[in-house]
């Protein structure tokens, strides 16, 4: 055996022994305190200490735990391994013996690997809760509308255009300054006549000036209809009530929609013989206030509104406000 091969085999066994001192060292066993945070794909956590981040390699051990959680403050013991080939590759790849949630900062309670969720009968349930306010309407919208035919184009847009003016005037006199009143369409359509064999002739044009008024003072609503006609409005397109001011309203509604959702997974679980552990996710599947439709296209009638007529009459009722809220509980239920 030559010298220098002596001398080769010498040098791989030092660097072998370096390597393996190295890895040693590496892989070390440490205390890690911090915040627990999701990685940047859904999946993943880590814990955020001061200076460093620690991806957790066996999440999955210890997020049966109610308190793991975003946010979170732990105490874990264990290993890095910075060997280990991440998905995420955020943070330094730790395996962690113990995890320990930290109350307050201070005393903690220990957990090791939800060992004692796995004791437990377990179980999850979807419900459902649902809730309808009864809230009267603060704001009538009415549309209005002003239509002229002639066999000109020109002269149905004069009349109408004179029309107009005088409803929207008479219009925000009779809604008070509160409320809003603008153009909601308009339009210029001739009108044709078809005979067979020869080709259709326009016989006049009708304009349509739509205005949209919306007010807060509901007892004006037949007032302002009838100041609408008078003035030259001759068609009533849609009156409707809804709530503007809905906060509160659809908090009592979500607020309802959530009690009752508890309340369902409490039956369940008595009905299975065990109790609600924790509420696990809650979810608002949705809230509606549906405006109340009063009128739809109606023609006005000029004797109606002429001088000596009676008011119209306008009965504003209630509207519902409803809320919808998905929840998913843990139940524990006897073996």
């Amino acid at each position: 055996m030559t010298k220098s091969f002596l001398m080769l085999r010498a040098c791989a066994l030092v660097l072998i022994l370096i390597f393996a001192a190295q890895a040693s060292a590496a892989a070390k066993e440490l205390t890690v305190r911090g915040r627990l945070a999701q990685t940047v794909e859904p999946g993943g956590w880590v814990i955020n200490a001061d200076a460093q981040k620690y991806l957790i390699l066996n999440a999955r051990k210890f997020q049966s735990e109610s308190w793991f959680r975003e946010g979170a403050e732990v105490e874990a013991t264990g290993e890095t391994k910075p060997d280990a080939l991440t998905v995420y590759q955020e943070g330094v790849p730790f395996e962690a013996r113990t995890i320990v949630a930290r109350q307050g900062g201070g005393g903690a309670a220990a957990v090791t690997g939800g060992a004692a969720d796995r004791d437990r009968n377990l179980t999850r349930v979807s419900v459902t809760g649902d809730a309808v306010v009864q809230s009267q309407p603060d704001t009538a919208i009415i549309m209005l509308a002003v239509v002229t035919q002639n066999a000109s184009a020109s002269e149905a847009q004069a009349e109408n255009a004179s029309k107009s003016d005088a409803v929207v005037r008479a219009v925000k006199a009779a809604a008070g300054a509160n409320a809003e009143v603008k153009t909601g369409g308009y339009s210029l359509q001739p009108q044709y006549v078809y005979k067979e064999g020869t080709a259709p002739t326009i016989t006049s044009y009708i304009v349509r000036n739509s205005v949209i008024v919306a007010l807060s003072e509901l007892g004006r609503v037949g007032g302002v209809i009838d100041a609408a006609s008078r003035a030259g409005a001759n068609s009533v397109d849609n009156l409707a009530f809804t709530l503007r001011r809905d906060q509160q309203a659809r908090t009592q509604a979500l607020s309802a929609a959530t009690r009752e959702a508890v309340a369902k997974a409490r039956t369940i679980a008595e009905a299975l013989g065990g109790r609600v552990v924790r509420v696990v996710e809650v979810q608002e599947a949705g809230a509606f206030r549906p405006p109340i439709p009063r009128a739809e296209r109606e023609q006005l009638s000029f004797a109606r509104a002429g001088a000596g007529a009676p008011s119209t009459p306008i009965e504003v009722g209630s509207l519902e406000v409803r809320a919808q809220v998905q929840l998913v509980a843990e139940i524990e239920t006897k073996p």
